[in-house]
């Protein structure tokens, strides 16, 4: 099963992060832990991903099979929310297996297949020398920067480092997320309907959902509602984790609490 981790008590059904690509669970803990007022809250590290099996595929089929295994160990249901690649894996899970979900919310992505890849990225993180660093992210965040000219991605990416491992390793399996990017970035036509709450909350800023995605969105996830954050781009947990998380609350206090 994946690793999580556990915010909040009581045994109401739960909310599950789900991360995107190169991240973890551990990049939600601030939110997940102002989010478990309302209830229990779950973080994953997806395959391939932190602390959870290596696998030798990353395919979104795989993904929400994953979730389900972690659902099923708590209950049987929760509400759903998934960034990015995590938004796909949980849209797949809302359409094959909807009575798992009682709402769900996708971060910043659409059910569509994108164009770009994230290659380039992991030839970054892969050419970063680990010998001597002697556990200094200061010094990780140098020698990255010659491959990685954005301060605020070198932070992201650098989160996976484990630097108190001799010698440090990387908490993604490079190799399998490069052979899966098409699927990563691609979508797999699931077909079915999810009639659950769903919202899809989007940076104003971001690229990623556009106009002409609301009529696909709106034909498999009929009680789709739509909301931007101001000045956010495609990370706007990270950009703005306050009007994320009142955004997220004011929702599921409309759609049941």
């Amino acid at each position: 099963m994946l690793n999580f981790i556990r915010h909040g008590e009581g045994s109401g059904v739960p909310l599950l992060i789900v991360h995107g690509l190169f991240g973890s669970g551990r990049n939600w803990g601030a939110i997940a832990k102002r989010l478990s007022a309302r209830g229990p809250v779950i973080t994953v590290d997806q395959r391939n991903h932190g602390e959870s099996p290596r696998a030798a595929t990353q395919s979104y089929e795989d993904m929400a099979a994953d979730l389900a295994g972690v659902i099923e160990a708590h209950g049987g249901q929760a509400d759903v929310l998934g960034h990015s690649m995590g938004g796909k894996a949980a849209m797949h899970l809302a359409l094959t297996r909807p009575q798992m979900l009682r709402r769900l919310i996708v971060a910043d992505i659409a059910p569509v297949t994108y164009n770009h890849s994230q290659s380039a990225n992991i030839e970054a993180m892969r050419s970063l020398d680990l010998s001597g660093l002697n556990g200094s992210r200061l010094e990780a965040d140098r020698r990255l920067q010659a491959r990685l000219q954005d301060p605020a991605l070198r932070a992201f990416f650098l989160q996976s480092l484990d630097l108190k491992s001799e010698p440090p390793r990387w908490r993604l399996n490079l190799d399998v997320l490069e052979a899966e990017m098409d699927k990563i970035t691609g979508w797999p036509g699931t077909e079915g309907i999810y009639e659950g709450p769903t919202l899809f909350l989007t940076g104003a800023q971001s690229h990623y959902v556009q106009p002409e995605h609301k009529p696909l969105i709106t034909a498999q996830f009929p009680r789709a509602r739509f909301v931007k954050l101001s000045g956010a781009g495609h990370w706007l947990h990270a950009e703005k984790p306050r009007e994320f998380e009142a955004s997220i609350l004011a929702w599921m206090e409309a759609t049941g609490g």
